[in-house]
């Protein structure tokens, strides 16, 4: 048996002990939790999807495998006799509470090329004649991102100017009198216009320009074992979309006190275009997922060619990856907003005036941005958290002579 005194320091020493391990545990436990809330807090960055390569298809919208189960579904209802129910916008008729968005987008894209025409004369827009590449600011970057076929081996850019066709470059569809009718084909592909494929969709999904007529059915379009049957006339003779245009000479769009009331009143403040710019940027985007969830939109998987509409266009002018195998037909698929209204992304810094132009060595710590909102946040607009993982503007900067010892 231990004497009192040992038995009384063994006591205290386990006390101590006991004491040091619960004030350890809590302090991890503080520490952890310290951990976790600041990566709650901490800044998610996003990167933007890899360049395809031209051998490369884009990624489908649906699975393959749900792509032929729906195959398997539509053939096995094909072969019974009887009535495919339909609706809106398939059989023919108009989604209603769609048509006021088609009016929306329409609207906001008129007002979106509008303020990026005036802008871009007070701020410079640069683009590479070799790659495509753009740059807003007043410097052109020196990042040596120029790898195509016949760029120089230092993949240095040779800037040009650029324009509104750079920062918003449109995308062409055919017009479809009938989105219903048949497609197309490549003996037609002359005698068909060509309008820009947003444009198009709204057209589709509401709106009226004389100057591109289009069919409304009044009564739905029947399917009846996989025959579109349609009881309505071909041409009615209430058809009155043609009667703004020009029976000679070329075909213009009589002026309308809309437009004129829209150009007198265009403010001249910079900060107000790129604001009301950033509004309609906005619009179009939100409105276009919308109609496109209903309205279908196809594009080529190894080319950029868009068609609105059910079905894509017969006309033999694919150019891509392995195009004489397809005899020059495009491989259709379901589209996406990016193939629709394609986002052109320029290097960004959150002050670019009072840097030096852009360098190679320091690009990992440049943000990005679609062009058009680089250009409306430039001008003095707010763009907002939708691209705070992009822009990058919690980064600080270095100096060339700063970059080597950043950790």
């Amino acid at each position: 048996m231990l004497p009192r005194r040992t038995r009384n320091f063994v006591s205290h020493s386990e006390i101590i002990l006991q004491n040091f391990c619960t004030r350890f545990i809590c302090r991890i436990a503080t520490h952890r939790a310290s951990f976790c809330t600041s990566l709650v807090e901490a800044p998610k960055y996003a990167e933007l999807p890899r360049k395809l390569q031209n051998s490369e298809r884009k990624p489908f919208v649906t699975g393959v495998n749900e792509l032929k189960r729906r195959a398997r579904l539509e053939r096995e209802m094909r072969q019974e006799v009887r009535e495919i129910i339909l609706h809106p916008p398939e059989n023919g008729l108009l989604v209603k509470k769609l048509v006021p968005v088609a009016h929306e987008v329409y609207a906001a894209r008129f007002e979106l090329f509008h303020c990026v025409s005036r802008i871009v004369e007070s701020i410079s827009v640069h683009s590479c004649s070799l790659c495509g590449e753009v740059h807003v600011g007043p410097f052109p970057h020196r990042i040596h991102t120029c790898d195509i076929a016949g760029s120089p081996s230092s993949k240095e850019h040779n800037w040009v100017k650029g324009g509104v066709e750079h920062v918003l470059p449109l995308v062409e569809s055919f017009h479809l009198y009938d989105r219903l009718g048949r497609a197309v084909s490549h003996e037609e592909r002359l005698q068909v216009d060509r309008i820009p494929g947003i444009v198009e969709l709204c057209i589709q999904a509401g709106v009226d320009i004389p100057e591109y007529p289009t069919r409304r059915r009044a009564f739905p379009v029947y399917n009846i074992a996989g025959k579109m049957i349609d009881f309505e006339r071909r041409y009615p003779r209430d058809d009155t979309c043609g009667k703004d245009i020009q029976p000679f000479g070329f075909w213009e769009r009589s002026t309308s006190p809309r437009d004129d009331n829209s150009q007198s009143s265009a403010s001249d403040d910079l900060q107000d275009l790129a604001v009301r710019g950033m509004k309609a940027w906005k619009t179009m985007q939100s409105g276009t997922l919308k109609l496109m969830q209903k309205y279908a939109v196809k594009t080529c998987g190894f080319c950029p060619e868009v068609q609105v509409g059910p079905k894509g266009h017969r006309a033999r002018i694919c150019q891509a990856y392995k195009h004489q195998l397809r005899d020059g037909q495009h491989a259709w698929q379901d589209a996406t907003i990016d193939d629709l209204i394609p986002q052109v992304y320029v290097w960004h810094v959150k002050e670019p005036w009072d840097s030096k132009p852009l360098v190679d060595r320091l690009k990992r710590y440049y943000g990005k941005l679609p062009a058009a909102v680089d250009l409306f946040s430039q001008a003095g607009a707010n763009v907002g958290e939708d691209y705070a993982g992009l822009m990058r503007e919690d980064i600080a900067v270095p100096e060339l002579d700063e970059e080597k010892w950043v950790v």
